[in-house]
């Protein structure tokens, strides 16, 4: 009865862990690839300053939904510890302090997205000064994110091992997130080494595969027993 209740409250665990990774997944895609471009012209500080005053509006949606992935990040990485914790705790730790990383890395974004919508709704008379800040605060958001792939992709060394160990989950889901972990690492690298590799971009594909996996995995069936 008493491994029944701790399995039940593991399963419980897992799924709050799900409901948070779920969130952190939505809000990542409409805030940054959905919304961000409809405010944040790449190569364009004009056109962007433009849109956060004309659109102000959904720049401040914007806004909101990186607090939103900030936030949830925040969570998972939480209640990924909680759920890992008391047989892996060493791995747990790693986990949620590198998925904290990552939540730091966003809010980086996050105060500059502010500080943007700030500065192009200001008293600020010069047109040119107002440009060249947006253009200031839109290389920190790019690279708040770009740079941020390092712990993007070192949180799910942890995690793909713990599943590989516990086998509490499929191990093919473990494999596909360390192979996800090393994309984001290589992908990165080869980003901010200058190298001109068309193919960059795809190199994370295995972490987006791997987390929606777990997020699915986490949600329908939570948890696996100990010994299973």
């Amino acid at each position: 009865m008493g491994l029944n209740k701790e399995l039940k409250q593991s399963i419980k665990t897992a799924r709050i862990t799900g409901l948070w990774y779920l969130m952190m997944a939505i809000s990542g895609i409409l805030g940054f690839l959905v919304f961000h471009s409809e405010i944040f012209v790449s190569g364009n500080p004009e056109q962007t300053l433009t849109n956060l005053v004309e659109l102000k509006s959904t720049a401040r949606i914007r806004l909101l939904l990186e607090f939103a992935i900030v936030i949830s990040q925040a969570l998972t990485a939480v209640w990924f510890f909680k759920l890992f914790k008391d047989n892996y705790e060493w791995e747990a730790w790693t986990l949620g302090i590198w998925g904290m990383v990552n939540a730091l890395a966003i809010m980086i974004s996050a105060i500059s997205i502010a500080s943007a919508i700030g500065v192009a709704n200001s008293d600020i008379s010069a047109l040119e000064d107002k440009v060249l800040l947006i253009q200031v605060f839109q290389h920190i958001i790019s690279n708040a994110w770009g740079i941020g792939g390092l712990f993007f992709g070192l949180w799910l060394f942890p995690m793909g091992y713990i599943v590989i160990k516990s086998k509490r989950m499929p191990v093919w889901l473990g494999r596909i997130i360390v192979l996800g972990g090393i994309g984001y690492l290589i992908s990165t690298v080869i980003r901010y080494a200058g190298i001109d590799f068309s193919f960059n971009r795809f190199l994370t594909l295995p972490a987006t595969i791997g987390e929606f996996w777990m997020i699915g995995y986490l949600l329908i069936f939570g948890i696996r027993p100990i010994n299973e």
